[in-house]
């Protein structure tokens, strides 16, 4: 009878899972996921301001140039498509206008960054003195 009961303890003993390794994965796993969401989250959302004024109010004033930086890269100057030697040529001629038109700069909204700095910089060199910065309209 006593090997009977040893073998009872021992089928009793197997039948009960220790607990205590899962729970220890489990929460190094959610410390891992805590400290980990914050970096693949993090992001910055930038949405442009709108402009107040209408599209024809904004032609309606005098001595304004288009430039608009297209979200491939072109350059657009009054409406017509330029490479960056005629864009070139354009701002030195501005520069030495008498008084010099507003040159008013749009980038597309998903247009590189650099493409902007970089017309912007063309802008700085030719000595252009005035530069503004076109919103999105409504």
């Amino acid at each position: 009878m006593a090997f009977g009961q040893q073998i009872d303890e021992e089928e009793q003993m197997m039948a009960e899972i220790n607990m205590t390794p899962f729970v220890d994965v489990m929460l190094v796993l959610l410390i891992i996921f805590i400290i980990a969401m914050p970096v693949i989250t993090q992001s910055i959302i930038v949405e442009l301001p709108k402009a107040h004024l209408s599209q024809s109010e904004l032609t309606e004033q005098a001595e304004n140039i288009s430039l608009v930086v297209m979200a491939n890269g072109n350059i657009r100057w009054q409406q017509q498509d330029i490479d960056i030697a005629e864009l070139k040529n354009n701002l030195r001629k501005i520069a030495q206008q008498s008084p010099q038109p507003i040159l008013q700069l749009q980038g597309a909204a998903k247009v590189p960054y650099e493409k902007v700095v970089q017309v912007m910089a063309l802008a700085q060199e030719s000595g252009v003195n005035s530069l503004n910065f076109v919103t999105q309209l409504p």
